[in-house]
């Protein structure tokens, strides 16, 4: 089901121009709010995917590449007014907000930063304009957390390559024109086996599973990817092993702050629903604001908020000033995944039996809290990862092998 919305005249793009951050948020706060939040209860409820046209007008605004190349369309601006977007759209209707996310800091970044130049000219512009979605292939039935057991296979024959396989949870799935896809070139076992490469929805051998059901994230599709034996020229090799994955990988921090954005926008929406409802509900003759239990959950909601926003913003620095952090993209993460979950969740309790409702949209905020913990690598991963960088090593999770009698491994 498409959305109902008709796109409208954008005016001049605020990415396209100089502008303050400040600006920026408050042009995005008044496109949520007046074109997005009167529909959102029922979008919700009909699992209302975002029509092609509206991804079309954000698009016309510039938003879709605000952190992209000028020379293919986009503003050159700097991650941090991209995640400005984000927020604000994800406060209101995260379907809107996950174009804005996936445009500025998802497999289109990849291409802009690993890509050949024949690439980003054939791919970045149809991004930018929103004619085009590109969406990212990693997980499979047997590959979520153990990524490199992945065994989509591309074979290399001459000028083409042949992919079969199947790629799980893919957001946008079914719905994007373009797929990032993880997959193995060679026989070397690991991540030294595995590279990328595009694939257009369009090519003969790709179809699609039938759209998931999830708990939340009702308004972006997921579907499985179906690749059978698909020709793609071989022009479209993003990398190749052996170090394509951890190049990849390393890309993928980028796109982790787009998920913690997401994270942060629920529980800064949760907390600021609730400061207006505090003081407006009343019970034993005087508004709840003035009990002490209300008071202490409130500030414990600000201070999660807070703490997540400077973790986020640390990273989000560090990656403008062309100094990323992995473990700062980590850190930022799992705690914006844990906390929209606890915030969400003491909003409704808060709320008392209205947070209950969907009137209020809190329990669908709830929902979506979880579904981005699970998404781009779990809070219990981040923590691994923060670890492995704590301590300057690797952790290998697999059982060891036992050698056989001649010394090699089982």
């Amino acid at each position: 089901m498409t959305t109902p919305l008709e796109p409208q005249p954008a005016g001049p793009g605020p990415a396209a121009q100089p502008t303050e951050t400040s600006e920026l948020r408050e042009i995005a706060r008044q496109v949520a709010e007046k074109r997005y939040a009167p529909h959102v209860e029922q979008w919700d409820r009909d699992r209302t995917v975002i029509a092609h046209d509206e991804r079309r007008y954000l698009g016309s605004l510039g938003w879709l590449g605000i952190a992209l190349p000028e020379e293919y369309g986009g503003a050159g601006g700097t991650f941090a007014e991209a995640l400005t977007v984000v927020e604000e759209l994800a406060k209101v209707w995260p379907p809107a907000a996950f174009q804005v996310f996936e445009a500025n800091v998802g497999p289109a970044q990849h291409l802009v930063r690993l890509g050949t130049e024949e690439q980003r000219r054939r791919f970045l512009p149809g991004v930018i304009s929103g004619d085009n979605a590109m969406a990212i292939g990693i997980s499979e039935p047997d590959a979520g957390s153990a990524a490199t057991d992945m065994v989509t296979r591309a074979e290399i024959k001459g000028d083409t390559v042949v992919v079969r396989g199947l790629k799980r949870w893919i957001s946008n799935g079914g719905d994007a024109d373009r797929y990032l896809v993880y997959c193995r070139m060679n026989d070397v076992p690991g991540a030294r086996g595995i590279g990328a490469v595009i694939v257009e929805a369009d090519r003969k051998g790709v179809s699609f599973g039938a759209r998931e059901r999830l708990m939340g994230f009702r308004g972006l599709p997921s579907a499985d990817v179906i690749l059978d034996d698909v020709e793609i020229p071989v022009e479209n090799i993003v990398v190749r092993p052996p170090d394509g994955f951890r190049d990849l990988f390393s890309m993928f921090s980028i796109e982790r702050l787009g998920n913690t954005t997401m994270s942060l926008a629920l529980g800064q929406a949760a907390l600021d629903k609730t400061i207006a409802y505090v003081q407006e509900r009343e019970q034993f003759g005087r508004p709840i604001a003035e009990f002490q239990a209300v008071q202490v959950t409130l500030a414990d909601m600000l201070l999660e908020v807070e703490s997540v926003r400077m973790l986020r913003d640390r990273a989000v620095a560090g990656l403008d000033a062309g100094t990323p952090s992995t473990l700062h993209v980590s850190l930022a993460k799992c705690a914006a995944n844990e906390m929209a979950k606890r915030v969400t969740d003491m909003a409704m309790m808060l709320h008392g039996a209205n947070g209950y409702t969907e009137e209020y949209g809190l329990e669908r905020m709830h929902r979506d809290a979880h579904g981005w913990a699970l998404a781009g690598g779990t809070p219990d991963i981040q923590r691994t990862r923060i670890a492995s960088e704590l301590l300057g090593r690797s952790f290998d999770q697999r059982p060891a092998r036992k050698a056989t009698a001649d010394g090699r491994e089982a």
